[in-house]
């Protein structure tokens, strides 16, 4: 399938290009080294538009719609998978309020998201509940004019940074995933506070946190949607958040060649540059193969839901392949580099570690083939 980006689209992966170039690439190094959450250039991408992307303009937004973040966040992923995948959440954030808020929650909180103003998280994951959302424990006990929160929400991406928490929790614990409800959680709500920050693998400028509530009342005017409708607004926004991790995975994925083919270009063995080596010229065809598959199969998801046709096994497809490549490619690149690689000298030793979350969050790979099946088999 062919497909033909429009002015706008191309300007718009353009801008993400030269803002990633000039205010993120320079300082992921030190950001990743120092985990150093990077809190000035993610509201400068806010003024950008870039965090409120399938936000329409009246809300703040930049209506730019899927395509173009694709291409944008591809573009800061380039970068800094860290500052991508905030961008993704960020992003993420928006949707349900756009989609299942009242006007006065789209006036209090969706229009400063979606500028940048704010930063929204979106709290899913507990210690006994990730892939399985109907094992969700935290309540969220219904009290008349408010909700009285507890329990524990864990691996929230820049949590400890969000202005609002869109939280998924039981509102009734007989029904299952029907029993589930997204309530908004404003900073600074007595008893709420962040946990213990994560020491991870990759990704390390990104802030990954618990979510801590203890009898913390939230007013019910901050339920989004109708109750028991927490299932489905999860399912909705973590379709859109697959187009975003498949688009932060080939970011990563384009790294990384880039990284193996100016080295392979400057190491000289045997007398000659190693690119010359057709072992090592099969492993970059491959990688840019790859790419490219993933890419065009991430824009036809996006395309699909631009156009507002159904696009979850387009997402799931998109993520599952575009996360594999990412570490098919970051392998492959290190390889090329040798033992160099595995020395944080090379910026492929970042690279490799951040891939590997991609095939992780947002469903695991193992759970995109589930999602893939299902609506194959249900078809």
């Amino acid at each position: 399938m062919g497909f033909t980006l429009s002015a706008e689209q191309k300007m718009i992966g353009l801008m993400a290009r030269d803002f990633a170039k000039k205010e993120i690439e320079p300082f992921a190094s030190k950001w990743e080294r120092e985990e150093t959450f990077p809190l000035e250039a993610v509201r400068k991408m806010g003024e950008l538009g870039l965090l409120g992307m399938m936000v329409p303009a009246e809300y703040g937004g930049s209506g730019a719609g899927a395509v173009s973040y694709c291409l944008a966040l591809q573009e800061i992923a380039y970068a800094c998978a860290s500052t991508a995948v905030t961008m993704s959440v960020a992003n993420l954030s928006t949707e349900p309020l756009l989609k299942f808020g009242s006007p006065g929650q789209k006036e209090k909180f969706l229009t400063r998201l979606a500028s940048g103003e704010m930063l929204g998280c979106f709290a899913l994951t507990e210690p006994s509940a990730g892939s399985d959302p109907g094992g969700l424990q935290i309540r969220a006990l219904d009290k008349g004019d408010h909700y009285l929160i507890n329990g524990t929400k864990i691996f929230i991406t820049h949590g400890g940074y969000a202005d609002v928490v869109n939280l998924i929790a039981r509102t009734d614990p007989e029904k299952g995933n029907n029993g589930l409800s997204a309530i908004l959680v404003e900073k600074g709500t007595p008893g709420f506070s962040v946990g213990s920050k994560e020491d991870k693998m990759g990704l390390r400028a990104s802030n990954t946190v618990e979510l801590i509530f203890e009898d913390c009342r939230v007013p019910k005017e901050n339920l989004l949607g109708r109750s028991g409708q927490g299932f489905k607004i999860a399912m909705t926004a973590l379709d859109s958040g697959r187009i975003g991790i498949a688009s932060q995975a080939i970011g990563i994925a384009r790294a990384c060649m880039s990284e193996a083919v100016r080295y392979a270009k400057d190491r000289k063995q045997f007398g000659r540059s190693i690119s010359s080596f057709q072992a090592i010229q099969w492993m970059i065809a491959d990688m840019a193969t790859g790419i490219e598959a993933a890419h065009l199969l991430t824009l036809s998801a996006a395309d699909r839901k631009d156009q507002g046709l159904p696009f979850t096994t387009e997402a799931s497809m998109a993520k599952l392949f575009a996360s594999e490549v990412a570490n098919r490619t970051a392998y492959h690149a290190l390889q090329i580099h040798g033992g160099y690689g595995y020395t944080k000298e090379f910026k492929i030793e970042r690279l490799s570690r951040d891939a590997r979350a991609t095939t992780i969050y947002e469903g695991t790979s193992e759970i995109q083939r589930i999602v893939i099946a299902r609506n194959i088999l249900k078809d």
